[in-house]
């Protein structure tokens, strides 16, 4: 039994039209109706073949309508307006549907729609300068939830981090915590202008006088660039080991940890890339730097790579990693970058085409910033880092779901507010502790039937028939929408959409388990109740297991 319901329809359609002689477009786009009244699918496809058929739209779609084949799945397609076609799904259809949901278990919503396509997305590489901060909570929900869609639509995903350990950032870091160790020892030593002032430099110093006094002594000793790399090497470990601490506990894993110092910049990949950029025509010297030619690919100017001085640029180094670094071994690459790198796509994509990648195989999402509030008020910054709000700090206020879940609640490229209090309430406007407790319902009333000595049948022997009534109508066609849901959020790699369904999913089974008993005198009637919600629990948990977020069994 075909589960995909649009491309049923869509295959109907298509048949209707060979058999009226008229053309028929490769793909049908459906929606689905806000009102009830205009059915559980629509389409305008009659008005977009008007121009070709040469006909009225309402004269194509009454065509399709005639020639429509019988299809278990319809019940009626009614016409609207210029030309909609609104299609209404039979009830005894939808209850053999519910069925199949049940029988294919955790496999329903997964697909082999990537067929085995590698992606590599790369997503928080925070700076190794101090810890995380809430925008990287952001853009860690958002990547680890875009590659586990990715995963179960059939797509082979790698996630990556980069750590950004060279260049001033590195010298900047370096010369902030020489600064703390003499401050530790008692010695007068100020701040640069570019220091990182952050209280978690004085705890590092501290730390390290108090761990190893002999070696902070003699790291001290040393010549200027040793000192200063002995410092910043340390400062950066110890960062990188709590950043990965945080983002553990926070269930996101990567597959590989880059080091811009020895796997990219030692490795030589910045000068490999300018050799292959220089054999394809697009470098050129000038004013005694050299310059790619990125103004040819759609960039608004040409950038420079490798300064008069010959210090490479970030940019240079940027390209070496991405060429040898990400498409190594891939087909595709995802970034995640901050609002601040809008200006710097055009440039990185003119790149990644002159040395050769398709223009489809390299995309970057924004992750936009997140305002903080608490009842509706800004909360005050961080007074461990003196500047944001760390990660660990919301951790340890709303956990790890909440977090999780409301960084999706928005397109990843618009704005968030984060209120504190809303995600910490057990109450129907924390969204995640309403999509939570609709699944340990499902889960409880499980145990209760247990207890009342309800012994529940294979799904193949229950008649799900029984389940006449249109709030379980309306249930069943939301869960027919899963994996459509789940496949369109993989396409147009917007996790948040994964998101908004568990909670409208949740927002039509809590009134209904609320205004019905599910267990009752009559056993066939309870026994297709109990698959309808056994359906609901099993796609709440998957939808939830998508985001990372955990699905408990009571609450």
């Amino acid at each position: 039994m075909a589960l995909n319901v649009t491309e049923l329809l869509a295959g109907a359609v298509k048949t209707a039209l060979h058999a009226a002689a008229l053309p028929a477009p490769e793909a049908v786009a459906w929606e689905i109706p806000r009102e009830a009244e205009h059915g559980d699918y629509a389409t305008n496809v009659a008005m977009t073949l008007a121009r070709p058929a040469r006909r009225p739209p309402r004269q194509v779609a009454e065509a399709i309508v005639r020639h429509l084949p019988a299809v278990a799945a319809i019940e009626r397609v009614e016409i609207a307006g210029p030309g909609f076609l609104n299609v209404f799904l039979a009830p005894r259809w939808c209850a053999e549907a519910l069925r199949e949901i049940l029988l294919a278990g955790e496999g329903y919503g997964q697909s082999d729609l990537g067929r085995g396509r590698r992606y590599r997305i790369e997503f928080v590489s925070a700076n190794p300068t101090g810890p995380l901060v809430i925008v990287n909570a952001r853009a860690a929900a958002v990547g680890d939830a875009l590659a586990r869609i990715l995963r179960s639509q059939g797509f082979q995903v790698a996630c990556q981090y980069y750590v950004n350990d060279a260049g001033t950032q590195f010298q900047a870091l370096a010369s902030s915590m020489e600064v703390r160790l003499r401050q530790a020892l008692g010695e007068s030593a100020e701040l640069p202008e570019n220091a990182y002032p952050g209280e978690y430099l004085v705890d590092l110093a501290q730390d390290y006088l108090a761990r190893d006094p002999a070696g902070a002594r003699a790291a001290l000793a040393l010549p200027a660039g040793e000192r200063l790399e002995r410092l910043g090497r340390l400062a950066v470990d110890t960062m990188v080991a709590g950043q990965r601490r945080v983002l553990e506990e926070y269930g996101t894993a990567f597959d590989r940890w880059t080091y811009e110092a020895t796997d990219v910049r030692a490795a030589g990949l910045p000068e490999r890339a300018i050799d292959e950029l220089r054999a394809a025509g697009f470098i050129y010297e000038a004013e005694g730097a050299l310059w790619f030619r990125s103004t040819a690919l759609g960039d608004d100017k040409d950038r420079v790579l490798r300064k008069s001085d010959g210090e490479l640029t970030y940019f240079a180094v940027d390209i070496g990693f991405h060429h040898f670094g990400k498409f190594a071994d891939v087909d595709c690459v995802i970034d995640l970058l901050g609002p601040d790198h809008h200006g710097y796509i055009p440039r990185l994509k003119a790149a990644m085409t002159a040395l050769g990648h398709p223009e489809a195989a390299f995309d970057v999402l924004i992750v936009q910033l997140v305002t903080l509030l608490r009842d509706g008020q800004p909360v005050p910054m961080s007074k461990r880092r003196g500047e944001f709000v760390l990660m660990e700090e919301l951790l340890e206020e709303v956990g790890r779901d909440a977090a999780r879940f409301t960084f999706l609640t928005r397109r990843h490229d618009s704005p968030l507010e984060f209120d504190l209090a809303v995600a910490t309430r057990q109450s129907a406007d924390n969204p995640v502790f309403y999509v939570q407790y609709a699944h340990a319902r499902v889960t409880s009333l499980f145990r209760t039937a247990a207890q009342q000595g309800v012994a529940v049948p294979p799904w193949r022997e229950v008649d799900f028939g029984r389940l006449a009534l249109p709030e379980e109508q309306t249930i069943i066609k939301g869960l027919l929408q899963y994996p459509e849901l789940v496949a369109g959020a993989a396409r147009a790699r917007e996790p948040h959409r994964i998101a908004y369904y568990l909670s409208e999913l949740a927002g039509i089974f809590h009134p209904y388990y609320k205004a019905h008993r599910i267990l009752t005198e009559d056993r066939p009637l309870s026994l297709a109740r109990l698959g309808l919600c056994a359906a609901v629990g099993q796609v709440l948990r998957s939808g939830l297991g998508l985001l990372g977020v955990s699905a408990p069994e009571s609450m």
